[in-house]
């Protein structure tokens, strides 16, 4: 016989069944769960909090789901612009299941009045703020467009377009969630104008370096990766160009922050871009070398470096071998030319073997190279000559007679006087 009577309820079978002591709890927990504050139950404000928490433990699960997702669709395609695009937006994707988690727990709450426009400004701001993030991050992803105009500026020059682009669209989310807020922004960019002239007279020094940095990205006096030197600042490489100040690493690999109005308002020097690396020497050879092995000296180092490829050559470049100087203790000559490398370990090499085969042509040549040297002579001589000096010539007497003449002159004149 079909039994049509129905099933009783959980909470109907818990209150005939269940110890007192378990009804006691229960019906505390309801009535703790039924209550609440500002406008909300407890039991509202725990369950929309759970949602939030769990939104919060899945947002990196999702980010790493579906950018693997979309790098699996990409990964066909031959542009690194895909790959770094979903790179840049994938911190952002965190905040999906946020704004998700959010979105649920406003519609399982009961919430209304002030504390309902209140909850939806706050998940329009935080939409807001995630939208711009994504596409300040996005920018990051559109300098491999930026090819032919990095070669028209300079890498520097593009990252600090990038960057600018980046602020502009911060301040822009900014200012779309104030205006939510219901905060004017013209009035606060009056009064920014104020501040920001005080500001600025008490920040010259940032804003002159600001400017600096444009002239030096400008002028192209140099780039990330190259070699340069400021005498009495820094001599190494440069990292990066930032606002304020320029990483240069040391070849000590030290980093040095140089303001960039030091290196705008100084003499730089910029090794990267030399044509060739220069060789300059002075070499002295005894003075005991004649003219025909100062002749030979010279013609066979000229023609070693005629004949080597590795040197440039005239009207390229200058090349000279020369006798140049008279020194103290040598006879100097003068060797200037320049070698087509500008790498400094294969120039070092170079030079090397320049310096040896010079050694062996001067050695060649039966002479040596000069040192600094004295020479004391010993001799021994007879006791001096005792010399009559000559005679005075007459135009010495004649002198001789007109001053004592003279003399007697003013003796006359003073007898008088006297009388």
């Amino acid at each position: 016989m079909e039994n049509n009577a129905p099933l009783p309820s959980i909470s109907s079978w818990f209150d005939q069944n269940a110890p007192q002591w378990a009804q006691d709890a229960a019906s505390y927990i309801a009535t703790v769960w039924n209550q609440g504050d500002y406008g909300l139950t407890y039991g509202e404000i725990i369950t929309a909090v759970v949602i939030v928490v769990i939104a919060l433990l899945v947002r990196g699960l999702f980010a790493r789901i579906i950018v693997s997702s979309v790098m699996r669709l990409t990964a066909g395609t031959k542009t690194r612009f895909d790959d770094a695009l979903v790179n840049s937006i994938a911190t952002p994707l965190k905040v999906v299941p946020v704004i998700i988690g959010i979105y649920i727990a406003l519609q399982v709450t009961d919430i209304s009045g002030e504390a309902e426009v209140y909850a939806n400004r706050i998940l329009r701001s935080v939409i807001t703020l995630a939208v711009f993030w994504t596409l300040a991050r996005a920018v990051n992803a559109f300098e491999f467009m930026f090819g032919t105009l990095r070669n028209a500026l300079s890498s520097a020059a593009v990252d600090w377009m990038v960057k600018a682009l980046q602020v502009v669209l911060v301040v822009l989310g900014l200012g779309a969630v104030a205006e939510q807020w219901g905060i004017q922004i013209a009035p606060l960019l009056a009064g920014l104008g104020v501040l920001g002239i005080a500001v600025g007279l008490g920040a010259q020094d940032l804003f002159k370096n600001l400017i600096s940095g444009i002239l030096i990205i400008t002028e192209k006096r140099f780039v990330p990766g190259e070699w340069i030197k400021v005498d009495g600042v820094v001599e190494g490489t440069v990292e990066k160009i930032n606002f304020r100040s320029t990483l240069i690493r040391r070849f000590d690999k030290s980093p040095v922050y140089v303001p960039n109005s030091a290196l705008s308002d100084a003499a730089v020097t910029n090794f990267s871009r030399m044509t060739y690396r220069r060789i300059k020497w002075a070499i002295g050879v005894e003075y005991r070398t004649t003219v025909d092995q100062l002749k030979y000296i010279r013609d066979e180092i000229e023609a070693w470096l005629w004949n080597d490829d590795r040197f440039v050559k005239p009207p390229e470049a200058a090349l000279f071998v020369r006798v140049d100087n008279f020194n103290a203790s040598s006879i100097d000559f003068l060797i200037y030319t320049f070698t087509r490398t500008k790498d400094w370990g294969e120039w070092l090499a170079i030079k090397e073997e320049f310096a040896v085969a010079v050694m062996d042509i001067i050695e060649k040549a039966g002479t040596g190279f000069a040192f600094p040297s004295r020479t004391i002579y010993m001799q021994q001589t007879d006791p001096p000559e005792i010399m009559a000096p000559p005679a005075p010539s007459e135009g010495v007497e004649h002198a001789r007679k007109m001053i004592a003449d003279s003399g007697k002159r003013r003796g006359m004149g003073e007898a008088d006087d006297d009388g």
